[in-house]
């Protein structure tokens, strides 16, 4: 009898009753003419009876003849159930059955499973992670993704586009249908997947190495893969790059990634918790770092303050250090817009507030100035009509300071007067540069913070005031005044999964040890 009556359930006629319904009465009965075999029936009839044996004889009776019963007719939870307990190296066959069991066999339970069963020892790589790049850092995306896991390097849009979806590439990739070893794969370079190893360091913490490091290298030599990194990473050629400077950042960077190939350390970052009373919701933000491009800088609010953690970073300011602190009880109410203009009149206002916090920390012995003196680099008093000579060289950042741990005092907040009300025009003084000048022309608030800069290499760290400039949900910017330079960070609209914190501690302890590996 054909196959069809045992996955069917149609009766003991050849072919289904939709195929037979298609034929008319000469084909029917030249088809019952035939001989009874096809070898597309032997195939599935063949893994049939594979599934048979291994589901422990679903479809044995009693005594024989055993009764027809039909696979395709049990629920399909029920068949999740079964083909998760059967082995890997079954399911590439047990797919080509038919369409409904290569559907079946794409459900993230049956491999979810497989990554705590047969891969057992790759099940805590999911999640997010942090290469060890020097000062440049990364974001990694590790995912269960159908037969494979696969870590996906996230990358910013091209400059300056800040508001462009992220990009991504593939690194490696682990095979699920091994029986007991499984199979690892690199996939960097241009010349498709080649033999690779992953090594668990430890529960938040693992390494890749590459074992044909020759599939990265390009028949043009090293201005070939230059000149191809260059596309992928600026979308552009270096002679259309005119800026002297930009060009030795870049070349810079590509001499430092590359000698990696792909031998990694990586170390688990989580995503900020999120709080009802938090200003906007926490996150990944992209934004412009002028001549470094854009750059990943990670929002997080910790009771009156909020925080920029650089996820990628740069030579002035490496990843893992804090971008930009926000003192979310000192909001700063700008003028009208024609005094926005005004470089000199931001300055003061700003100077203002940060004489008043200077007051509050001597008067108080606040939290928040002890936490600067006992770590990281100093306030500097700066000029800002007149930026100091080295600032152009000098890239902007933020650091932490000792948090005090208490909620945020809302009611302070509210007893300042209205700031940037929700639609408020808002404009750059004249001076300040922005990479994007597509910035938003309105804002809802602003409030005062201070941002990072340094010398090439992390040297002399310094905090100088600034202005955060709430626009939206998705969008906020900062402006550095020492630099006279304005950076728009936009939200980073991806989803990931298994990169929650288990604890606000937990978070905040993963933040400190990014920190510390390059402070």
């Amino acid at each position: 009898m054909a196959v069809c009556a045992r996955l069917c359930g149609v009766g003991p006629s050849r072919g289904c009753r939709r195929r037979q319904q298609r034929r008319g009465p000469a084909e029917t009965a030249a088809a019952d003419s035939e001989p009874d075999t096809d070898p597309e029936e032997e195939r599935i009839e063949a893994s049939a009876a594979v599934l048979a044996g291994v589901g422990g004889g679903l479809c044995a009776g009693p005594s024989p003849p055993p009764p027809r019963c039909s696979l395709l007719e049990l629920p399909p939870e029920l068949l999740v159930e079964i083909f998760a307990s059967l082995p890997g190296t079954d399911l590439p066959s047990l797919a080509q059955v038919c369409t409904k069991f290569r559907r079946i066999l794409h459900t993230d339970t049956i491999w979810r499973r497989r990554c705590r069963e047969v891969l057992h020892r790759y099940r805590h790589i999911l999640g997010l992670w942090q290469p060890d790049i020097g000062p440049y850092g990364g974001l990694l995306n590790v995912v269960v993704d159908g037969l494979f896991i696969i870590g996906w390097m996230y990358l910013p849009p091209h400059d300056p586009h800040v508001d462009d979806p992220m990009r991504f590439k593939p690194l490696f990739r682990i095979h699920l249908m091994e029986r007991k070893a499984a199979t690892v794969e690199c996939m960097y370079g241009h010349k498709g997947p080649h033999h690779g190893h992953i090594q668990i360091v430890k529960k938040d913490e693992f390494s890749t190495k590459c074992n044909q490091t020759d599939h990265h290298r390009m028949s043009g030599g090293r201005q070939e893969e230059f000149r191809t990194w260059l596309r992928e990473e600026w979308g552009r050629t270096l002679e259309d790059i005119f800026h002297e400077h930009m060009q030795e950042l870049i070349l810079m960077k590509f001499i430092y990634t590359s000698q990696y190939d792909n031998c990694l350390t990586y170390r688990r970052i989580y995503l900020p918790p999120s709080r009802p009373d938090d200003l906007i919701k926490p996150g990944l933000f992209k934004g412009t770092y002028g001549s470094h491009g854009l750059e990943i800088v990670m929002l997080s609010f910790h009771g009156r303050r909020a925080r920029g953690t650089k996820i990628t970073g740069d030579p002035n300011i490496p990843a893992g250090q804090q971008t930009v602190e926000i003192d979310l009880r000192h909001r700063i109410q700008l003028p009208d817009l024609e005094n926005q203009r005004n470089f000199n009149e931001l300055s003061r206002l700003v100077l203002e507030v940060r004489e008043r916090v200077r007051q509050e920390q001597q008067e108080g012995g606040h939290e928040a100035g002890e936490g600067r003196s006992r770590q990281g680099p100093r306030e500097s008093p700066p000029s800002p009509a007149q930026p100091r000579a080295e600032a152009p060289s000098r890239g902007p950042d933020g650091t932490p300071g000792e948090d005090s741990g208490e909620p945020r005092d809302a009611s302070a907040a509210a007893e300042q007067p209205a700031q940037c009300g929700q639609g408020q025009p808002f404009v750059l003084p004249v001076g300040v540069s922005s990479r994007n000048e597509d910035y938003p022309r309105t804002c809802r608030m602003c409030f005062y913070g201070t941002g990072l800069i340094a010398g090439h290499g992390f040297t002399s760290p310094e905090r100088t005031p600034g202005v955060f400039i709430l626009f939206d949900e998705d969008r906020f910017g900062f402006v550095w005044l020492e630099l006279k330079s304005f950076s728009l960070y936009s939200r980073v609209q991806a989803t990931f999964r298994n990169a929650d914190a288990p604890s606000p501690q937990a978070f905040d302890e993963m933040l400190k040890n990014i920190q510390s590996l390059t402070s």
